[in-house]
Parts: C-alpha cells; sequence; structure tokens
C-alpha cells in the first residue's frame, strides 16, 4: 500500500511552474494503451474500491485510505475520496509515486435523460469525454463555459476532456461482452435529484451519465501529460429523488466484471 506524498508534484514539462517547496517529478512517455505499465484507477468511494479490488483478485485485505494506492492483479488503484477536488489532487500526489502510464477513472454513475430514455442500470459507459457541468455561467440565453467567458480551463474545448482514442478503443474491445455504450459523462457538484436538474445537466454537457470525479482526473492528465479515459456503471437514475430507481449490488457487481476485464486485457496485452 502506497501513501500519499507530500512537497511533490509530477508535470511533464521542465517549464511548469510550481509553488515553493514542491520539486519536479517528471512522468513517463504519454501512452494509450490497456497494458501499459504503471496502469493508475483512481475510484472515490470505498464500496467502489472493495468492488475493483476484488474484480483484480484481491478478495480480503483492507481498501487504502484516502489519498492511497493499493496494488492488486498489477493494476494501481487509488482511493480519491469523493468529488472534484479530492480526486484531482488525489492523482496529482500519487502520480509523484506511481508515475503512471495511463490512468482511469472508474466507477458508478446516474443516468441522464436522453432522447432514447436513461440508460438501464446495470449499463457500463465508456466515456469519450468527461465534461465539468457546473464551472460556467447560467444566464436567460442559457450555460456559458468558462472558455465561452474567457477564461479557458486548459488546453482542451470548453469544459470538455476528450479521453485518449486508443485507451477508449481498448476498453471497449475488453469489455465488450458486457455491451458497453460510449458516450459523454459529465462531472456534477450538485447530483441531479430534481427533473429539472436532470434535464438541464443532459441539455448542457450533452451527457448520459454523471458522476463527481471524471472530469477532475482527466482535468489533472491533461495537465502533466498522461492518457486518461473514464468507465463508469450506471447505478441509478437522475431526476426526481423520490422517483429514483437504485441498484448497488448489481452496479458494483458489474463494476467488478469491469476491472476484472481490464485485469485481462492487460495480461493478453
Amino acid at each position: 500500500m502506497i501513501g500519499a506524498p507530500s512537497g511533490r508534484v509530477a508535470v511533464s514539462s521542465k517549464s511548469a511552474r510550481l509553488a515553493p517547496g514542491y520539486r519536479v517529478i517528471m512522468t513517463g512517455p504519454k501512452t494509450d494503451c490497456l497494458s501499459v505499465s504503471p496502469l493508475l484507477v483512481a475510484l472515490a468511494a470505498p464500496k467502489e474500491v472493495r468492488a475493483a479490488l476484488k474484480g483484480l483478485g484481491q478478495v480480503e485485505g483492507d481498501i487504502p485510505p484516502e489519498w492511497g494506492v493499493s496494488v492488486a492483479g498489477g493494476v494501481h488503484v487509488l482511493r480519491t475520496g469523493v468529488g472534484k477536488v479530492n480526486a484531482g489532487a488525489a492523482v496529482v500526489s500519487a502520480c509523484g509515486v506511481v508515475r503512471p502510464g495511463a490512468v482511469l477513472s472508474v466507477g458508478i454513475a446516474g443516468a441522464l435523460p436522453g432522447d432514447d430514455g436513461m440508460l438501464p442500470i446495470g449499463t457500463v459507459v465508456v466515456a469519450a469525454a468527461s465534461t465539468y457541468a457546473d464551472e460556467g455561467l447560467m444566464g436567460p440565453e442559457g450555460f456559458r463555459t468558462m472558455s465561452d467567458l474567457g477564461f479557458p480551463l486548459g488546453a482542451f474545448e470548453g469544459n470538455r476532456i476528450n479521453a485518449a482514442d486508443g485507451l477508449v478503443a481498448a476498453l471497449m474491445e475488453a469489455l465488450a461482452d458486457l455491451s458497453p455504450v460510449c458516450a459523454t459523462v459529465a462531472t456534477v457538484s450538485t447530483c441531479s435529484g430534481t427533473d429539472g436538474l436532470a434535464r438541464q445537466v443532459a441539455v448542457n454537457t450533452g451527457a448520459r451519465a454523471e458522476a463527481m470525479e471524471g472530469a477532475a482526473v482527466g482535468h489533472v492528465c491533461s495537465r502533466l501529460g498522461i492518457a486518461f479515459a473514464e468507465v463508469r456503471v450506471i447505478s441509478n437514475t437522475t431526476g426526481d429523488r423520490s422517483a429514483q430507481r437504485w441498484d448497488l449490488p448489481l452496479s458494483l457487481s458489474r463494476l467488478a466484471e469491469v476491472l476484472g476485464r481490464i485485469g485481462r486485457a492487460r495480461v493478453k496485452g
């Protein structure tokens, strides 16, 4: 188990400017295949981490603390804690120790409304992109991203961090028997507990699912030059809280299957 480091950060360029007291740790070359080593998988909540470790063959033992890393099945599993700040900071911290060739943000998610309804619970979603849903301005004319306002968040379009094409293709192949859907996943600060908010998030982002960490993890990877992708399993519907449907046992079991297939794909690769 690897604990969180202090006073250091991984960067991809010697020209990076760091706060006083931090030193540079260069990351490895950017790559986008599942067989890369090390592969860092970031998950937020304890139940998600346990499911991931089980899928990778670790059925007993403690899970890592927040910002800690366990290695199972040759994969570095990071427990970030919930939310964007926890996730982004934990990944930066872990990169200083693990120096991953690729990072996956993985966990459960809520299904957002679409033209054909909501994705069924248990659906595996491989994100073509992870997009911030909240960063921007909501006005009478609709939602405007930070880039629209003249304050870009990074070297990507609007609020959208695209996943590495090679990772998306490898994930779709590795998870093919689970019938994954490739779609945008929104990263929210406030989960959609009303029909109005769920529709708003879906319209503003074009996403089919929402979670709370992916874009922050992708944002860090964009800054550090590390290949990134996000994988989610639908655990619940969004919309009015009293009418939501949930199945955590099913979604966590499917999450374990996802990690098992990623582990086997690495061995084959």
